[in-house]
């Protein structure tokens, strides 16, 4: 086993590279996050970081309104980004899916739906516990979204 000196103190952020950031982040802000802040970065830092030379990028971090880890989504203004792939299912290997608890889920999904954002199958209740449903949100991105419904 490792040893304490290098262990994970916390689990900070998840990172999303997008190719159009401000409609990515309107979806998450619509969700309930808040901007935490935004920051255009290039030079040596982000070119050893990435293994990309002469790389710059815009990001943007979001938080929930109680705290915790933070959304922090990317665009790459170098290298141009490549095309979005395809939407992928939730069984394709890789990083599928965002989840966020949230109030009123139905609603929600209501709302999501009006803006273009529309399920990938249904809403599902599990155990009397949890209301779940899985969004397609900006460029193909699998968002879960769970209600708890045991009032814990």
């Amino acid at each position: 086993m490792a040893s304490s000196a290098a262990s994970v103190i916390r689990f900070d952020h998840v990172g999303v590279t997008v190719a159009d950031l401000e409609a990515a982040t309107a979806f998450f802000v619509g969700l309930g996050l808040e901007v935490e802040g935004t920051a255009g970065v290039e030079g040596e830092f982000i070119d050893t970081v990435t293994g990309i030379p002469d790389a710059s990028t815009e990001i943007v971090m979001l938080r929930a309104p109680q705290g915790g880890t933070m959304l922090e989504l990317s665009r790459f203004v170098r290298p141009a980004p490549g095309p979005v792939p395809p939407a992928a299912m939730a069984t394709e290997l890789g990083l599928r899916s965002l989840a966020f608890e949230v109030r009123d889920l139905r609603a929600l999904v209501d709302r999501l739906g009006a803006d273009g954002y529309g399920l990938v199958g249904g809403i599902g209740d599990y155990e009397n516990v949890w209301r779940m449903a899985y969004v397609r949100g900006p460029e193909g991105m699998i968002v879960a979204l769970a209600e708890r419904l045991d009032g814990v």
